[in-house]
């Protein structure tokens, strides 16, 4: 099989086709319609074997995660994504690998109302990019440089799983079936938080959602909007697994360090804190508030009361960690 019948017979068919894409997969360029009064929000994430995720991971989860991982993207924004593209390098064409990959990607795709626009083919070691686009309203995008002093910091889910799955699978910890399935659940098919990110953006003033680590993530707003933060970490939900199999210390430090969590961090202000909470509360999300923007310019952990620090910084590509 090669390339074009590739993408016919892999890529081609797909469960969305939204009046707005005037010309999709086949041309040198798709083509879309843009709504007036809103921007189109944008992304690109690379996903590659053995950096991104394990070797063995199966393709229905490679498929989920690589479009995951940008909806999440979009989710920060307060955007409601639309369509992807997909440039995929392959080792050789594997039909049945193909045939779980894709319907990976179709699964998310089609809940969230997404459609398949174009992308590339090529042939190397195994790695996955896609490009996703979004619409938001003009005056309601959520950007990193938005928090301000006083903001109260809130978070969505929970923190930690997809690191402690990680660390099992490289046999740094031993934990039981049902434990390691529910974490590797989380690690393969993260939820990117698209419905919440069109609400908050409602009550926000900033959001980034959280690939590389908790403290990683928030520290980029802190830059963007020149602003510190104070954390209870008592305050960070965290799973019964990650507890049950961790101390208390060790438990935060992977909540607050490791990857791959895709949730949402996002700033609101006093004056719509209770709003934010009730909408949450009605939609039935899981949240929390972890602490409030200040101007030190420093993020400030407290354990009890007592000053808390991390044994680690979150991933960061060409670090030496990395």
């Amino acid at each position: 099989m090669k390339e074009f019948e590739l993408i016919k017979e892999f890529f081609t068919a797909q469960p969305v086709s939204r009046k707005d894409v005037a010309m999709g997969i086949g041309d040198d360029c798709a083509l879309i319609r843009a709504n007036d009064n809103k921007l189109i929000a944008v992304t690109t994430d690379t996903l590659v074997a053995g950096v991104h995720f394990p070797l063995d991971t199966p393709a229905r989860a490679i498929g989920h995660k690589a479009v995951a991982v940008n909806l999440s993207d979009i989710a920060a924004m307060g955007a409601e994504p639309a369509w992807i593209s997909v440039a995929i390098t392959l080792p050789e064409v594997d039909e049945d690998w193909l045939r779980e990959f894709t319907a990976g990607m179709f699964e998310l795709t089609e809940y969230f109302n997404v459609q398949l626009i174009g992308g590339d083919t090529t042939q190397g070691p195994l790695s996955i990019t896609i490009t996703a686009q979004g619409l938001v309203p003009e005056d309601k995008a959520l950007c990193r440089n938005g928090a301000q002093n006083g903001d109260y910091l809130f978070v969505t889910g929970n923190f930690g799983d997809a690191g402690l799955a990680l660390a099992a699978i490289k046999g740094h910890i031993h934990l039981n079936d049902v434990d390691l399935a529910k974490v590797k659940a989380k690690l393969d098919y993260p939820q990117p938080q698209v419905l919440v990110g069109q609400m908050i953006r409602e009550f926000a003033t900033s959001a980034i959602d959280v690939s590389d680590g908790l403290l990683a993530d928030l520290g980029h707003i802190c830059r963007a909007s020149t602003l510190g933060v104070t954390i209870n970490v008592d305050d960070i939900p965290l799973s019964k697994a990650l507890t049950d199999n961790l101390s208390v210390e060790d438990a935060i430090n992977m909540a607050l360090t490791s990857g791959d969590d895709y949730q949402l961090i996002f700033s609101v202000p006093a004056t719509n804190k209770v709003g934010i909470e009730t909408a949450m509360a009605h939609a039935n999300v899981e949240f929390n508030c972890i602490g409030q923007l200040n101007t030190s310019e420093e993020i400030i952990l407290t354990y009890k009361n007592e000053p808390f620090t991390v044994k680690k910084v979150g991933f960061e590509h060409f670090s030496e960690k990395a």
